[in-house]
This record gives C-alpha cells, sequence and structure tokens, in this order.
C-alpha cells in the first residue's frame, strides 16, 4: 500500500508555518523538522503529541544548519559534519518521541541536502551512516545515490514521489524557494499517472518512470490542506 507522508512541524518561536492541524488527519506518515532548518524543542513536542494522537507514524526530517535559508541553500559539509548532524537531529526526535510512548518510523532528508544526497554518494552515504544506528527506513528517490548508499549501509528504502513538485528534464525535483498555492488538477493528474502508469511528466513534456511506496507533500503552500484531501483520495482509490 502506498503510503502519503508531509514535512511538518516547522514553525518555531512565535513564527507559524504549515497548516499541521489540517493536513495531519489525511497522511499516513509525518516527518518532522528537527531544529536545523525551523523548528524547536516544543514544537517538536507538540507536532510528536498531535501525530501520536491521531495514529500516524513519525519520521525525523532533519536538514543542513541553514534556519536563515530554510535549508534549501547548498553548504559544503564534511561527510563525518554531515553524519554528526543527522545523528543529533535524529537522536533530539528519537528521545521527544520516546518521552511520549512513540516510536521513530522512518528518516526523510530535507529540502536541498535531499537533492544533493542523489547526486553525490558521498553525501547520501553520510547521510545513510546516521540513519543506520536507528534501524528505520530511509526516504530517497529510487534509483539515485539515496538508494544505493541506504544499500551499502543496510538501511531500508522506501521511494518517494513529489506530487506538487515539477520534476526536470534529468529526473530531478525543481523545488522552489518560495510556495505558492497548489494547482489541484495538475497535482490530481500526476499522482493518477505515478499510480495508474508508473510514469512522470518532466518540464520539457517527457516522460520518465518513477518507482515509489510512499508520495511527498509539502505543508507550506496555501493550499495545503486541500492538497492533502486530493492526493488522499487519489490513493485510496488507486493506490
Amino acid at each position: 500500500m502506498v503510503t502519503l507522508n508531509c514535512d511538518m512541524g516547522e514553525s518555531y518561536g512565535n513564527w507559524r508555518f504549515g497548516d499541521d492541524e489540517g493536513i495531519m488527519p489525511r497522511i499516513d506518515c509525518a516527518n518532522i523538522a528537527c531544529g536545523f532548518h525551523a523548528s524547536d524543542p516544543i514544537t517538536m513536542l507538540r507536532t510528536v503529541r498531535l501525530a501520536l494522537r491521531l495514529g500516524k507514524r513519525v519520521g525525523a526530517h532533519p536538514s543542513l544548519p541553514d534556519r536563515e535559508g530554510f535549508g534549501r541553500r547548498e553548504m559544503k559539509l564534511q561527510p563525518d559534519e554531515l553524519t554528526a548532524a543527522f545523528l543529533y537531529q535524529i537522536g533530539a526526535l528519537a528521545g521527544i518521541l520516546r518521552a511520549e510512548g512513540g516510536t521513530l518510523t522512518h528518516v526523510k532528508p530535507h529540502g536541498i541536502v535531499y537533492g544533493m544526497a542523489a547526486r553525490d554518494i558521498e553525501t547520501a552515504r553520510a547521510i545513510a551512516r546516521a540513519v543506520q544506528p536507528f534501524g528505520v527506513p530511509l526516504f530517497g528517490l529510487a534509483g539515485t545515490h539515496h538508494e544505493t548508499a541506504a544499500a551499502e549501509f543496510g538501511v531500508p528504502f522506501q521511494g518517494e514521489f513529489f506530487p506538487d513538485l515539477a520534476y526536470g528534464p534529468d529526473g530531478g525535483l525543481l523545488i522552489p524557494r518560495v510556495q505558492s498555492e497548489i494547482d489541484l488538477a495538475l497535482v490530481e493528474a500526476r499522482m493518477r499517472r505515478a499510480l495508474l502508469e508508473g510514469q512522470i511528466e518532466t518540464t520539457d513534456g517527457s516522460r520518465r518512470p518513477v518507482r515509489f511506496e510512499t508520495v511527498c507533500m509539502h505543508s507550506d503552500p496555501p493550499n495545503a490542506r486541500d492538497v492533502a484531501a486530493v492526493l488522499r483520495r487519489v490513493i485510496d482509490e488507486h493506490g
């Protein structure tokens, strides 16, 4: 069964970001930010409690240390630095989950480092090395270094599909710096094509195969709650 996951818990301090309460009932898996690109301890705790109350699986959503850029600016860390940053973040969320009676179920890298790891094997290995001690699946792009590195370290892997993002001609994700309202009809068409045909359409109009076990949506577009409703309906019909 294909699951629906969402990047969540990205508020911090007095700043509110994303419609977690509106989205959480529709999804299966919550990827909770761990403080390096967004979130803070009390936001992590509140988001964990919301997810557990609704019976959702909870994973860590670690990032490069780039709160000002929301984790969407490329940074050059040494492999050990990146592994340590991920261990720190995953461990923090796992600790909050344990205190609340929950268990970590997966890890999903955030933002630019997700794309970096798809293209660069050493970045992917640094992430897989951090996930390995927790014994949970890594969410990533199938057929890229995400999957290769996970296999090298014996980390279970689940491929992702992103219906609320465009794919470039090379199959890479095009991540906007600023979110705008999502075209619901386009999201629905992308989701149906991926489920029924196993394909995505890229920005140049070509088709590429896509393999996935989980579908990712984002919580920050203005109409994210509506996106969640559309994806839930289509996945339940065809997933």
